[in-house]
């Protein structure tokens, strides 16, 4: 380890105060000295930093990393963007716990797999599963998979209730000796480091099944929460219901029901509810949320800054089965190229989708606007390109189903149809990025990787959101390390400060950029082979270390792992050494 004195540089600290000139000196995972004209040690590798930003490293709060760091260990494109720390286990999807029956096991790394598209074998083949509970887990990520950030996780209430009451866990409320079992495995995680518990009250699976943490009842419920209550500095985060079945303000409510009292921090996932313009339940949502926070409930919205919008495959995607489209998610199970084509082509699954389509698909879901489904990306360049499906099957004179079937058809199955972006209430963007209760920059990175990137969409705060003068430097850079690492209780981090962790960016504000997306062919596809997934090129920092050890440097990635495993902390630095 090389001991590093960053000079001349701008010094944005984290913490939202303002920026001043000053020298940073790293020795060994820590930062040890902030000055101005500071000497440098023989010892010492000096960075020139003129005319560049000194930050704090960001912390991507909502990943889905989880299976991708064991075969990604990069996390590419998160260092060539600043990213020092990861959280994974979000929306209930995590590794661990598992249950000792093997069939329970393959059913848990199948919700993971069908929710957050990730290839389901590899997720069998290049974890070892030298694990039970999330204690476990953790030893095993610390032995066997290093990576270029800190990682740390939830326990997901899906996991826990699989491991506690087998394939049960789908169809009804847990015993009392079920739940027991439930908050001793939750108890495990948390004293091994664990964020908390995340949780899930939106999905259901590609048989239309709900997900398990959406059975579980209120008792079951009390319980966990009274787990986390009972180790301060813990959190729940939940995944609502703001694009499906619309639930998430009667969830708001009974979170607040659960939670009254018990002195537990939640993180509602999905409050990009709140943004969108024709969400018919998004002022419902915002009255409930100003009322939680007048009545002091430590509840923290998270969002994303940039509008959904993703790409739509015949291959891996969930947008079918998320949509309640299960006709034409029998395209995207069908398991080879022919049996695909042969459903495309049958006058049978032409009628069912249809009928589907009009009868069953929720209205507000994509294949429900065929005017936001754009044909861009053509396999064959048959083409026509650049209109919407709405367009096609008007030109065509036929039903939106049939126009798109017949269009894949001639564009091939590895073609994409694009989604425009959705509509997003600026103003209200703003005023939640300068909420100090929101968790901002949701970003999915590791997930669904056929249909978005997700990483590098931080570096819009830095870019977009700053060139418009919507947010100071400070702020941008506060959004993303100083204000998580204290929704997370990272008390050791997020901060540019002596004695805390040496995780930090380097960037001049006119190099850096959120660049497009492109293909590349990486990912194992569980069958000797590779198939591809959206990256971006690198902003670039030009530097970015974690805990001292640079992953990103003079334009690419270093190939160094010295990301740690990290966990919530309650005692200051300061007072731990004291």
């Amino acid at each position: 380890m090389t001991n590093i004195l960053i000079r001349g540089g701008t010094v944005v600290d984290g913490t939202g105060a303002p920026a001043f000139k000053a020298d940073v000196r790293v020795s060994g995972k820590t930062i040890s000295e902030i000055g101005q004209n500071l000497t440098p040690a023989a010892d010492e590798k000096v960075v020139d930093a003129s005319e560049c930003i000194v930050s704090p490293g960001f912390i991507e709060p909502h990943t889905h990393m989880d299976a991708v760091m064991w075969w990604q260990p990069s996390l590419d494109p998160l260092p060539g963007y600043g990213v020092t720390t990861v959280v994974i286990g979000n929306c209930g999807f995590t590794a661990a716990p598992v249950h000792e029956e093997r069939e329970v096991q393959r059913e848990m790394v199948k919700i993971f797999t069908f929710f957050e598209e990730v290839p389901e074998q590899p997720f069998f083949d290049l974890l070892p599963w030298d694990w039970r509970t999330w204690s476990e887990y953790r030893a095993s990520i610390a032995r066997n998979c290093p990576t270029a950030a800190n990682i740390a996780g939830y326990a997901g209430h899906i996991a826990i209730r699989l491991a506690a009451m087998g394939m049960d866990a789908w169809t009804r409320a847990a015993t009392p000796e079920e739940i027991r079992r439930m908050c001793v495995l939750l108890e495990d995680a948390i004293d091994a480091g664990a964020l908390g518990m995340s949780s899930n009250l939106m999905d259901h699976d590609s048989q239309d099944r709900a997900v398990p943490s959406l059975v579980a009842d209120d008792a079951e419920w009390s319980a966990l929460i009274g787990v986390l209550a009972s180790r301060p500095g813990t959190q729940l985060q939940v995944i609502l219901d703001t694009f499906f079945r619309l639930k998430a303000p009667e969830q708001m409510e009974r979170l607040g029901n659960l939670c009254r009292g018990r002195g537990v921090r939640v993180q509602m996932a999905g409050a990009g509810g709140l943004l969108r313009f024709q969400d018919s339940i998004r002022d419902r949502m915002w009255e409930i949320s100003a009322k939680q926070k007048e009545e002091g409930l430590d509840f923290w919205p998270s969002f994303a800054h940039v509008p959904p919008t993703t790409a739509l495959n015949f291959f891996s995607t969930s947008s079918f089965a998320q949509a309640n489209e299960y006709v034409w998610h029998e395209v995207v199970q069908a398991e080879t190229v022919e049996a695909k084509l042969a459903l495309l082509n049958d006058p049978d699954f032409r009628a069912r989708a249809r009928d589907s389509w009009d009868n069953k698909a929720f209205k507000q879901s994509l294949v429900a606007n065929p005017h936001m489904m754009l044909l861009l990306d053509s396999e064959t360049g048959a083409g026509p390109l650049g209109l919407s499906l709405k367009d096609l099957a008007e030109q065509r004179g036929v039903h939106p189903s049939d126009a798109l079937a017949d269009w894949v058809i001639a564009n091939g199955l590895n073609s994409i149809v694009n989604r425009m972006p959705h509509p997003m209430a600026h103003e209200q963007t703003l005023q939640m990025l300068k909420d100090d209760k929101t968790v901002a920059n949701i970003s999915d990175a590791g997930a669904h990787g056929q249909m978005l990137c997700g990483g590098g969409e931080n570096i819009l705060l830095l870019t977009q959101f700053m060139r418009q003068q919507e947010l100071t430097l400070e702020e941008a850079i506060h959004v993303q390390t100083g204000k998580q690492a204290g929704h997370f209780n990272f008390a050791d981090r997020g901060v540019l400060k002596p004695g805390y962790r040496a995780d930090i960016t380097v960037f001049k504000l006119d190099e850096i950029e959120a660049r497009p997306l492109k293909r590349v062919f990486d990912v194992p596809d569980g069958k000797g082979g590779m198939t591809w997934r959206f990256t971006r090129d690198a902003a670039p920092m030009r530097l970015t270390l974690v805990n001292g050890v640079p992953t990103f440097e003079n334009g690419a990635f270093t190939g160094a792992l010295p990301g740690e495993m990290v966990g919530p902390q309650l005692r200051k630095v300061e007072e731990a050494a004291a």
